[in-house]
């Protein structure tokens, strides 16, 4: 719902950004510019308005996602402010599900980084309009014309700047704009569009030059498309150049279509009240993550530990949802299985509205609404279809570690599972469980997320904790097909209380687990074929051998029950039991992760750089002589990963540039890499 009347449609926009190249900043000089708040914030100081969270002060990085908003003429601006360290990227990609488009933020003085390359590549993936602001024009060092060259050699070839600087790189930078009614302004941007638009590009070729209002309108479909990029030049600390971004963004990102069906995405989720939670840790997963965090004013998502009832932030994409209307949300769970909950939205706050309304929530806005107790992030309002566009698109954690109390005793360890779980309610992906012996295994993304866990526990829950070496996530696909049957029988009744027969077959790479069955639907209750069916995707999950099983189709092949007697819980207890041994029977081949990398680097170091990847059990795929660099694609082992980072800047005298990404695993060399905690 609009925040005034003057307000007639919401945009959500994401800022994203490499470490340090100003985003936060910026996001503080747009609520300033805008009236939303009187001063402005420092990263250094700690007192910015999206980084609420005690260690994202202390630390000067973003590490969960906020929500801030501001009335731009008649368009309402929800900026998604991100996180910008490369561990924390399963976030930034989870937010970008949410948005109608995005701004990269570069450095003028650091250019193009590593991090930059991972967030465009994956925002030109969704096809997200994204528009380019160029920071810190007024530092020493800052570069134009050169740095949209590397803009267009590393990131996306169609630039389009629609501000210019001069002074760059003194304190008096300033930037101006560059009209579409000069016709040198509008040839230049005829011709780059011309390279998409075979329409424009008859106009260029044969003429007449298309007026202003074609060239603008030509450019604003092609932005939507995420096919160019405007670029706007300008300094969040002196505020030049961003009321032209705020103009680009209003009139070149389009909102999302709309539709009469209530269909949305959980984003983020927050907690009330305070101190850390008792109890067995069980929270709407028994033991596994669910939805939860902290909210500072801006809309924080982060991890308090705090008892009450969750908020959840809802962005609806159509139809409508009103305070006190019974919502169904449908879930994927780590394993594959489609899950439901329903409930009753409690209270609705519609981001940015005047007197936070209270709905009802129209398509396009974000809303804080409460009452779904096990609500997580990525639950979907609507139905969850099983197809690509409604598969999560980010890796998953390819690390694990084991998580132990310093203080020695059960009930140490007890808190800090309890507080590892409502850690992992951040981000579904970053599994919690218990062990043997009273430790928690966590998955993670690299190294600085397991020194942001550690600060966390310490300043949230009081609990000091000590982390293993990380490992990688291993994986067991099926080499074959495998078949069992089992039957409980219990004493003086006749036959079996729970039949269950199962066969396990591979499927393709990426197909995850997918169960079927041979067996006549309506032949068992439809509770008893639920508990089959969920088990069978919870034992694949965890593993046999603590590893997860996947890619595979299990079919049910044979079943009985015995009415009234027999339970759901008996197919729960019986349907394990079968599935591992069809597993053994059908022989399985351990994976483990790998990473797809790019590195540029100085063409005198290529030498003790490829030896050094060698060793490391890289195999490099293309490497491409440049004017003054070298560049390397290829494929390492995730388990080498970090150990080659570390070297790197001595074997290029700091001048390599290296980006990796989780690819497609590969089958366990004998003696690789140890086994995961099983």
């Amino acid at each position: 719902m609009p925040n005034s009347p003057r307000v007639s449609r919401t945009l959500n926009i994401g800022v994203l950004a490499h470490v340090d190249a100003g985003k936060t900043s910026l996001t503080e000089r747009l609520l300033y510019d805008a009236g939303v708040i009187d001063r402005l914030g420092s990263v250094d100081a700690g007192d910015t308005q999206t980084d609420t969270g005690e260690i994202e002060r202390q630390r000067g990085i973003t590490v969960r996602t906020a929500v801030a908003s501001l009335t731009a003429g008649d368009t309402q601006l929800n900026l998604i402010d991100t996180p910008g360290h490369s561990d924390f990227i399963a976030e930034v990609e989870r937010a970008l599900g949410v948005l109608d488009g995005a701004v990269l933020v570069l450095s003028a003085v650091e250019g193009v980084q590593a991090q930059t390359r991972v967030l465009m590549k994956t925002l030109r993936r969704l096809r997200l309009p994204v528009l380019l602001f160029i920071n810190k024009i007024d530092r020493a060092g800052a570069r134009d014309a050169g740095l949209l060259a590397d803009v267009r050699r590393t990131l996306a070839p169609h630039l389009l700047p629609l501000t210019a600087v001069r002074e760059l790189g003194t304190r008096n930078a300033y930037v101006r704009s560059r009209s579409l009614d000069d016709p040198g302004m509008r040839t230049e941007a005829a011709e780059v569009l011309a390279e998409l638009d075979d329409a424009m590009l008859a106009r260029v070729v044969d003429g007449p030059l298309p007026s202003a209002e074609e060239v603008w309108a030509a450019l604003a479909a092609r932005t939507a498309e995420g096919l160019v990029h405007p670029v706007f030049f300008g300094s969040a600390l002196s505020g030049q150049g961003v009321g032209a971004l705020v103009e680009g963004v209003t009139r070149l990102v389009p909102p999302a279509p709309g539709g009469a069906e209530p269909r949305g995405t959980i984003f983020a989720v927050e907690r009330g009240g305070g101190g850390a939670r008792g109890g067995d840790g069980r929270d709407g997963g028994g033991g596994r993550s669910g939805g939860g965090g902290r909210t500072g004013g801006s809309g924080r998502s982060g991890g308090s530990g705090a008892r009450g009832g969750r908020t959840a932030y809802l962005r609806l994409f159509s139809g409508e949802v009103a305070l006190r209307q019974r919502v169904t949300l449908h879930r994927r769970e780590p394993g594959g299985a489609l899950t439901e909950h329903t409930g009753q939205i409690t209270a609705l706050e519609i981001v940015g509205a005047a007197g936070a309304a209270r709905g009802p929530l129209t398509a396009g806005n974000i809303a804080r609404i409460k009452g779904l107790p096990g609500v997580r992030v990525g639950d979907r309002l609507g139905p969850v279809r099983d197809v690509p566009s409604d598969r999560p698109h980010f890796a998953a954690p390819t690390l694990q570690t084991l998580v132990h109390a310093r203080e020695p005793g059960a009930a140490a360890a007890s808190r800090l599972h309890t507080a590892l779980l409502e850690l992992a309610d951040q981000d579904p992906l970053i599994h919690a469980r218990a062990m043997p012996g009273g430790a928690t295994s966590v998955l993670l993304y690299g190294e600085v997320q397991k020194e942001i866990i550690a600060a966390t526990l310490v300043q949230d829950y009081g609990v000091e904790a000590e982390f293993e070496p990380s490992r990688p996530v291993l994986v067991e696909r099926p080499s074959g097909v495998g078949e069992a049957g089992r039957e409980i029988a219990r004493s003086g009744h006749t036959g079996p209380w729970a039949t269950v027969g199962l066969r396990v077959e591979p499927t393709a790479r990426g197909a995850g687990v997918v169960f079927g069955y041979e067996t006549e639907l309506g032949a068992l209750p439809r509770a008893f074929h639920h508990a089959i069916e969920e088990t069978v995707y919870d034992t694949l999950f965890h593993g046999p051998r603590g590893r997860s099983v996947t890619d595979c189709r299990v079919v049910l092949v044979r079943s009985g029950f015995i009415g009234p007697v027999s339970t759901a819980a008996d197919f729960r207890d019986v349907t394990p039991v079968v599935l591992e041994e069809a597993l053994e029977r059908a022989g399985w081949r351990v994976y483990e992760p790998y990473h797809a990398f790019e590195l540029e680097l100085p063409p005198e170091t290529l030498a003790a750089v490829t030896a050094q990847l060698a060793a490391a059990e890289a195999d490099i795929g293309e490497s491409v002589d440049g004017a003054t660099a070298w560049l390397l694609r290829g494929e390492i082992p995730v388990r080498r990963v970090h150990g080659f980072e570390h070297v790197l800047p001595r074997l290029t005298h700091g001048e390599g540039v290296w980006w990796s990404r989780p690819c497609a695993d590969r089958p366990l060399r004998a003696g690789a890499a140890r086994e995961p905690h099983a």
